[in-house]
């Protein structure tokens, strides 16, 4: 079953625009949950531009209210600084389902590429080893058409997430090249037991042709759209349509 995580980056990005706590981030959460989601993805940034670590606490505690997975995304290589305790050790303190690790620096807009698994294998094993030892499922952030995705394994990750960047602008232009990648990089990695999620760009435009063409993805975490759609349709009402859309591509109820 293809579950959908919702990112609510957005929200918070919303809030601290203003200042003070309206739209509230866990009121937010909660009617994605009340509405049918699988579970809250949120990607806490050392310079707290958006998500925050408070937000990551009351969340993680939303997230056992209702037994459904809570999604941490970040870089485990980003140092610890005032508000920001590290991602390692808010993946100890609040013990996400899974942990998703991504490659981002300090001056990103948003996460835009994935792990060199030929260079950071050596790096990321001791985390991941770290992370597992919290109870946390990890999942590494990949591109798919890297040359050496299956060697994400070597970690000892559980998951990759595939970068659908690519593959939503193609999907745009009528271009099935990045999405030629996306199948080739599931299979591969499937074949030697990582199990396969994927998130960046998705919409419910393109989403059912991903589905369809990239079989048992376990998890798509779909934030900026999903929050963006939810601006002409309703929050509850675009979460519903993004469970549709999924189960109307794999079958699944």
């Amino acid at each position: 079953m293809t579950r959908l995580s919702v990112n609510v980056n957005k929200i918070a990005v919303l809030r601290n625009s203003r200042g003070g706590s309206e739209p509230d981030v866990v009121r937010a959460a909660r009617v994605c949950l009340d509405s049918g989601a699988h579970g809250i993805t949120v990607h806490p940034r050392p310079d707290a531009r958006h998500i925050r670590a408070d937000d990551v606490y009351t969340l993680a505690a939303l997230c056992g209210e209702y037994e459904v997975e809570f999604n941490l995304e970040g870089n485990p290589f980003a140092p610890a600084r005032p508000g920001y305790p590290g991602f390692i050790e808010l993946c100890r303190t609040v013990r996400p389902a899974q942990a998703t690790l991504v490659p981002d620096g300090d001056g990103q807009i948003t996460s835009d590429h994935g792990f060199d698994f030929n260079r950071d294998v050596p790096a990321l094993t001791p985390l991941v080893e770290q992370l597992k030892s919290f109870g946390c499922r990890v999942s590494l952030f990949a591109d798919a058409e890297h040359p050496a995705i299956v060697r994400a394994v070597e970690c000892g990750a559980e998951r990759i997430e595939l970068y659908t960047g690519p593959y939503a602008a193609g999907h745009a232009e009528g271009d099935s090249t990045a999405l030629q990648h996306c199948i080739q990089a599931a299979q591969a990695a499937q074949a030697i037991g990582l199990a396969v999620n994927a998130g960046h760009d998705l919409s419910q435009d393109n989403l059912g042709d991903f589905l369809r063409a990239v079989p048992h993805v376990q998890e798509v975490s779909i934030g900026h759209a999903l929050i963006g759609e939810a601006l002409y349709n309703g929050l509850a009402a675009t979460v519903r349509a993004y469970l549709d859309c999924i189960a109307s591509a794999t079958g699944e109820v």
